[in-house]
């Protein structure tokens, strides 16, 4: 049904023909005489824009046209995320790393909280993210609001946070949910979802099917996901069933044969059209690449700001309190500080050298749980940069528990092995990751089918770093990039500072150590 739409913004309403549908929907509305015909006066709002949306009506979102976004700037992709989200009760938004989909998640409710029609916000996120991602950017970006995140060492301490607490947002890590999704449950003045990362209910695995259940109690519920078919469009199966479980056969076995085909006994591929099918699964949906926001330059440089472990925590410490003393007394220099700073580099890395045995490894739950959830989401091809032989081999280890198709180039790798690995990873679709000391990348080598670096501990020298960066950066790059930094700590935050300004390290080792006494 299409018909002749006049808006006022002055009133806040929508002025359309009184026909026999509007009468129907809307049989008190208020009218007024128009070149002879007579119009309905339909208040331009979330809920009567969605109504309207259900005759065929193409009303234009309202919150693109009255909000104010909180006094912030958003991209033209982020207008077109919170217009979809506003738009539908349960959506999808599918948008790359980087395009500032947490953001576009908080404008979404903010604007439909103060419009009356959703109450409180309940977040689903990784745990790395809790803090440092959504409660930074709730600040941010909706700071007349007060936010909690449910996280705690004891079950009945989540329960008191969520009690004592008279917060419009609440986050919590996906694991932890379990823990008091009762409580949840019964909240019923918390009525908007956000899930972050939806990729992890791709599977059937009991806490996807706990979330079908959970997720059917909200008004509003939205999945936000980057990559959601990390392993194959069938993964796209179990989402649906939590947001949109109308869009997708019933059955999972149904699912498969219509997007596979079994080549043999243990093999099944994608059927032609298949990944297109699973799109249309997901829907309704909005999906912006890093490339669409054209507001950001054609390379982005982030820090991620990620909690230290317990165990992290208590030798950063105290390394740091004996190298004040020894700074005292002058046993620390200039010529030896280098050294020195990199023991609490390692630290925050979780692998330290040592003598006896010739490393340690500390827990770093936190770092790789952000770097798995970075490979996860990352539209392309990822080089980790890891600085320490010992960090590589535990960083492979990981990635080879999760499952992850990498590659790894340090010092013991021959030059013959290193040029077919580089080969394989630019011209083939071996390697999604490629997991590299920064000082074996060498001059004039082209990575450029990555898009995303991660630096997961920084180097001293100002020339790896810009020369391990400009792998990516080169002619033939047709993408953005991101360079992405791991910090926790005073001194990584220093070096990374330092490395931004183009400053040469090695002048700065003396003040740095004075500086990173505290995590």
């Amino acid at each position: 049904m299409t018909t002749n739409i006049i808006i006022s913004k002055q009133h806040q309403c929508v002025l359309l023909p009184y026909d026999g549908h509007i009468q129907t929907m809307w049989p008190e509305a208020n009218t007024i005489g128009h070149n002879g015909s007579t119009l309905a006066i339909i208040p331009h709002r979330p809920k009567e824009a969605i109504m309207l949306r259900t005759l065929g009506i193409a009303v234009p979102p309202p919150v693109l046209e009255y909000y104010d976004w909180e006094g912030g700037n958003p991209f033209d992709v982020q207008k077109k995320t919170v217009a979809l989200l506003t738009s539908n009760k349960h959506a999808y938004a599918l948008n790359d790393m980087g395009t500032g989909k947490t953001r576009s998640a908080l404008w979404a409710w903010r604007y439909l909280n103060r419009m009356g029609v959703a109450g409180k916000l309940l977040v689903v996120a990784p745990l790395s993210t809790l803090k440092f991602t959504w409660l930074h950017e709730i600040l941010e970006t909706v700071p007349g609001c007060k936010a909690v995140v449910l996280h705690a060492d004891t079950p009945e301490k989540r329960r008191k946070l969520l009690e004592k607490s008279d917060a419009d947002i609440f986050i919590i890590n996906h694991d932890g949910l379990r823990v008091i999704a009762k409580e949840l449950y019964e909240r019923h003045d918390i009525d908007c979802l956000v899930l972050d990362e939806l990729a992890v209910y791709r599977n059937t695995s009991q806490r996807s099917k706990q979330m079908q259940v959970f997720a059917q109690r909200f008004t509003w519920a939205w999945g936000m996901s980057g990559r959601p078919m990390p392993n194959g469009p069938v993964d796209v199966w179990a989402q649906c069933k939590i947001l949109t479980p109308n869009t997708v056969p019933k059955f999972l076995r149904h699912a498969k044969s219509m997007l596979m085909e079994q080549v043999n006994q243990f093999k099944w591929v994608p059927r032609a059209g298949a990944i297109e099918k699973a799109q249309s699964w997901m829907q309704p949906a909005v999906r912006f690449a890093l490339d669409d926001v054209v507001e950001l330059p054609q390379a982005v440089y982030r820090t991620i700001d990620i909690d230290l472990s317990e165990q992290q925590t208590k030798a950063y410490r105290k390394l740091s309190n004996d190298f004040a003393i020894m700074i005292e007394q002058k046993l620390i220099t200039a010529a030896n500080a280098g050294v020195v700073m990199g023991k609490l580099l390692q630290v925050g890395a979780g692998y330290v050298y040592s003598t006896n045995p010739s490393f340690v490894t500390l827990d770093s739950a936190p770092r790789q749980e952000a770097l798995l959830e970075i490979l996860d989401e990352a539209p392309h091809k990822v080089i980790v940069f890891a600085p320490w032989r010992h960090l590589i081999d535990g960083l492979s280890a990981l990635f080879t528990h999760n499952e992850i198709d990498h590659a790894i180039v340090h010092g013991d790798i021959n030059m013959r092995e290193r040029d077919e690995i580089f080969s394989d990873y630019q011209m083939t679709v071996r390697y999604r990751v490629l997991l590299a000391h920064p000082g074996c990348v060498h001059h004039g080598l082209t990575l450029t089918a990555a898009t995303t670096c991660v630096w997961y501990s920084p180097v001293s020298s100002l020339e790896i770093y810009e020369q391990a960066c400009a792998r990516i950066r080169r002619i033939g790059q047709t993408n953005k990039q991101q360079f992405l930094h791991f910090q926790a700590t005073t001194v990584e935050r220093r070096i990374y500072a330092l490395l931004r300004g183009k400053a040469r390290l090695q002048d700065e080792f003396l003040t740095l150590m004075k500086q990173a006494m505290e995590p």
